[in-house]
């Protein structure tokens, strides 16, 4: 196939951040698609055989929308658009989502891949959304920010955040402080995110005054929540009348996302995860919205989506042993 040439003028926001420190993302760019991008001045030369400058010219031009939007771009940012670029639209014949979410302090929050961007219009159009899938996919993050939006919107009055007090065999009693400083370690990844989103002080001040409220699920018992955003995080570590229990708490002008991954279940007996018993017993009904992300779909680094085939590959081996919990084993042995 003849390899030939050609130009895409950017600015130079949108150029420094496609070559990206020390040549970085243009050197992904360059060893994923096979071709050699040079920046000579006003934008990049692209030269390859002709569908490789396509799917690169993609990627570079998704990365300069990003850039124009006020979103930084980093390595895991380019990462996930190429592979975008690699399986192309999603099954539903989109591309992914230019929708942007608020404007945090790294820029604003966009999808990063065709399953994100499905995430969010399934949070979009559904009371109850179950976001599963494997460490470093943004399901935590993005359910906060898309939280974080409907609370500065004055769309929900309130946001609450709760899960299962399971963490390495410790319990929340054994931990110093009142209950805020018993939770809040738990919760990190969900402070981190709305204090990029919100502000730390905006946060604190919303927290001062109920709007935004963190608990374990243990505390969700008796409560109706009306007209608040709820976030039920690593939900695999619920048993099933936890589950039940957090559902049903569900009042007037309420939405919720569950979210978890159910590989990485801490309970002494993995079978009594709630959260496969409703996925199974949920998925069809009304108002019920389930994305399920893949290895593909990890925007951490790009290590973690390696480790984690790894560990999807011994587990389709089904080697019993190495499984959690000796419960997962034939119980007639």
């Amino acid at each position: 196939m003849a390899r030939e040439s050609e130009f895409l003028a950017l600015d130079d926001d949108a150029l420094r951040a496609v070559i990206g420190p020390a040549s970085r993302h243009v050197a992904l760019i360059e060893d994923a698609f096979k071709v050699l991008i040079e920046a000579p001045g006003g934008g990049v030369s692209i030269n390859g055989g002709a569908r490789d400058r396509a799917n690169a010219r993609q990627v570079v031009s998704q990365l300069a929308e990003r850039v124009a939007k006020g979103a930084q771009v980093n390595e895991a940012d380019v990462r996930a658009t190429i592979a975008v670029a690699r399986t192309g639209v999603s099954g539903g014949g989109r591309t992914v989502d230019p929708m942007a979410l608020p404007i945090g302090k790294r820029g604003a929050i966009v999808p990063k891949t065709n399953a994100q961007a499905r995430y969010l219009e399934t949070l979009a159009n559904h009371e109850l959304t179950f976001g599963v899938g494997p460490a470093g996919t943004g399901k935590t993050f993005l359910a906060a920010a898309y939280g974080a939006s409907l609370l500065r919107r004055g769309q929900v009055d309130r946001l609450v955040i709760t899960r299962p007090a399971v963490e390495a065999g410790e319990k929340l009693g054994f931990l110093p402080g009142d209950l805020n400083e018993k939770v809040d370690p738990y919760l990190a990844p969900i402070w981190e995110a709305l204090n990029d989103i919100l502000g730390a002080e905006d946060v604190q001040r919303r927290r001062d005054k109920g709007e935004i409220e963190a608990a374990p699920i243990a505390f969700m018992r008796g409560r109706t929540l009306s007209h608040a955003f709820i976030i039920v995080d690593e939900a695999q570590n619920t048993s099933r009348l936890q589950m039940k229990m957090v559902l049903t708490r569900l009042g007037e002008g309420a939405r919720m996302v569950v979210t978890g991954d159910p590989s990485q279940i801490d309970l002494l007996n993995p079978r009594d995860s709630g959260l496969a018993h409703a996925l199974r017993i949920l998925r069809d009904v009304k108002g019920v919205g389930v994305l399920e992300f893949a290895a593909e779909d990890v925007v951490r680094h790009a290590m973690v989506e390696r480790i984690v085939r790894a560990y999807d590959a011994d587990s389709a081996r089904g080697r019993p042993q190495d499984r959690a919990g000796a419960d997962l084993e034939d119980p007639a042995q």
